[in-house]
């Protein structure tokens, strides 16, 4: 990859360093956000070895300084929620854009990773739908359990399947192949049926 590649990636990581918000992985506490795009790169290029820049960047930048915009400070419905949703999606955009910039990339490669961060097309869109089905793997291999926890069994089959339904098959069959929890596993297969 490019040295602006490297810095574009370090920049990011920089930003997302500052979340306040933990996690612990292997014993270690580590900022929430850093994790998840360390995360989303390595399922990313688990799952497609040849992702372009433009696709890794907005994998790496998907959740770029998400603690900003705090979920709390929408309504608690579903026109709040994709309210914050999108808003979120704008920020990201913007933060990430900026970055690029800064490291020179130029308006095109910048206008693609901000799009592919939007999410708009991904049904239409193969590095989208890629990003899509990414940020969906991710998820139920390191957030759904603890999500579980949260909420009834109708709510997490609701749930699994609205994440199925925007995935391709090939994330359908990688995501079988996630370890689960025997729980888990039963809710999918419920999910499924």
């Amino acid at each position: 990859m490019s040295a602006k590649f490297e810095q574009a990636i370090a920049l990011i990581d920089e930003k997302n360093a500052q979340d306040l918000n933990r996690e612990i992985d292997n014993g270690k506490s580590v900022p929430k956000e850093l994790l998840y795009s360390q995360r989303m790169t390595a399922c990313l290029l688990d799952y497609m070895p040849t992702a372009s820049e433009a696709l890794q960047i907005a994998a790496r930048a998907q959740h770029i300084c998400r603690w900003e915009i705090p979920r709390n400070e929408y309504p608690m419905t579903k026109a709040g929620y994709m309210n914050w949703r999108n808003d979120l999606k704008k920020m990201h955009a913007n933060l990430a854009g900026d970055i690029l910039e800064s490291v020179g990339y130029d308006s095109e490669f910048v206008e693609r990773v901000q799009f592919l961060i939007s999410k708009k097309s991904f049904k239409k869109d193969p590095d989208s739908q890629t990003l899509e089905d990414v940020v969906c793997l991710v998820f139920l291999q390191y957030y759904f359990e603890d999500f579980a926890t949260k909420h009834d069994n109708e709510k997490l089959i609701d749930i699994l399947q609205k994440t199925w339904n925007k995935m391709s098959d090939a994330a359908h069959k990688n995501a079988l192949t996630i370890p689960f929890s025997e729980d888990t596993a039963d809710l999918i297969k419920q999910a499924l049926a």
